[in-house]
């Protein structure tokens, strides 16, 4: 209804508050958040449609697929194959008598809701993207809330918005488990912060079955015990949370053990999930055992060779270092720095790096709070087109498929 001279006149703010900014302004925090995701989403896909247009006949797909036969690419068919016919209780051999590559890379839960879905009717290609893509939505809205315990509204709902254009963040629309690690992630870190840790059991206990990520946890609720504990003077900590932050630490570091756990009971071999891990790395340094933190040095070695290689990793743990001493990243808390340290250690300690560690570093997504400080638009605006573009250049290398590609994203 539209309204007569005299309203207007009685009323002179109706204008103002019909603006777009005003009305930006005055939705609440999760409908901005909301808002964010899905146009930052719609931007990806037309990104991924423009690449899926182009894309030639392959192992998955005929040329010029659709979005969701796009969308379920590389990893993606691990979990249909879960789905389909469980875990194999006999690992698969390759002609040298090794390990190949199976279904014991992949957690569980993720196939398991997706099966949820498709017992509805809905084709596996179309149910791996919605939960994808509802669990990166909940993730963004648990960030924001994480965000809002250290920054002012603004600088959060920018953090947010780095978090849904960020590099790898067009997995979060594909067929595959780390929108959902994301969001047990951030909703771990908003329990811990907020010192709910009753709450972290059934959290973690999910978690650890969905992506890989609950080891690195346990080791930051230690350091968080030991924190609280020598602060204690200056800050209260009760027997009550004591005892239960210390039991959510053996509890996460045993529930990081217990797919391992599972592989083993099911394939009678004891390192069967290690094995099977080695096996996506034998392409660059052949079959070796599993020596903790020699693998980055041995990708840097693969990659550039002597002394750069080593060089290199070196200066890459400097940096990281630094980074998480600077006052930007200390704006955080010490929670989320924690968790970063971990995380960090954690892959130093296991991961080769290669073509998927743009994705395996993704789970530090919580220092984006650090980039979100600044409040010029200038930087705004660059850091998110700078992201858009590292985007494509992700989608181009790591997801396309050109005829060169021997490794998954």
């Amino acid at each position: 209804m539209t309204s007569t001279p005299l309203e207007r006149e009685r009323d002179p703010f109706r204008a103002t508050r019909r603006s777009p900014r005003v009305r930006w302004r005055l939705l609440p925090w999760w409908a901005k958040v909301a808002l964010v995701y899905v146009g930052a989403r719609a931007v990806t896909t037309m990104i991924v449609l423009v690449l899926a247009s182009v894309q030639g006949p392959n192992a998955w797909t005929g040329a010029r697929p659709g979005y969701f036969e796009y969308a379920n690419l590389w990893d993606a068919r691990w979990y249909q194959i879960i789905l389909a016919n469980g875990y194999p209780t006999e690992l698969p051999l390759t002609d040298s008598g090794h390990v190949a590559e199976n279904a014991w890379a992949f957690l569980p839960v993720y196939p398991a809701i997706v099966g949820g879905l498709t017992w509805l009717g809905v084709p596996w290609n179309v149910a791996s993207v919605v939960i994808a893509f509802a669990a990166g939505l909940g993730a963004a809205l648990v960030f924001h809330r994480l965000m809002s315990r250290f920054l002012e509204s603004d600088r959060a709902l920018f953090a947010v918005v780095l978090f849904c254009v960020a590099p790898v963040a067009p997995i979060m629309q594909f067929g595959y488990a780390e929108s959902l690690g994301f969001l047990w992630l951030a909703l771990a870190l908003l329990l811990l912060v907020d010192r709910r840790y009753e709450w972290l059991f059934p959290v973690i206990a999910v978690w650890s079955f969905t992506r890989p990520g609950a080891l690195a946890f346990a080791l930051t609720l230690a350091l968080h015990w030991a924190w609280r504990w020598f602060r204690r003077h200056r800050e209260a900590f009760p027997m009550r949370e004591r005892v239960l932050a210390a039991s959510a630490a053996v509890f996460s570091g045993l529930a990081g053990l217990a797919w391992p756990g599972v592989a083993w009971a099911a394939t009678g071999d004891l390192q069967a999930y290690t094995e099977t891990e080695l096996a996506w790395r034998s392409a660059y340094i052949g079959y070796r055992e599993l020596v903790p933190f020699t693998p980055w040095f041995q990708s840097g070695d693969w990659w550039l060779g002597q002394p750069l290689g080593t060089i290199v990793v070196v200066a890459l743990v400097i940096g990281f270092a630094l980074a998480l001493l600077s006052p930007a990243v200390r704006r955080l808390g010490v929670d989320i720095r924690l968790w970063s340290a971990s995380y960090a250690l954690y892959l130093l300690a296991v991961f080769f790096p290669q073509s998927s560690t743009f994705r395996i570093v993704a789970p530090l997504f919580p220092l984006l709070g650090a980039l979100a400080l600044p409040r010029r638009r200038w930087y705004r605006w660059a850091v998110v087109v700078a992201f858009l573009a590292l985007q494509v250049g992700w989608l181009l290398i790591c997801w396309g498929i050109d005829g060169r590609d021997w490794t998954p994203p």
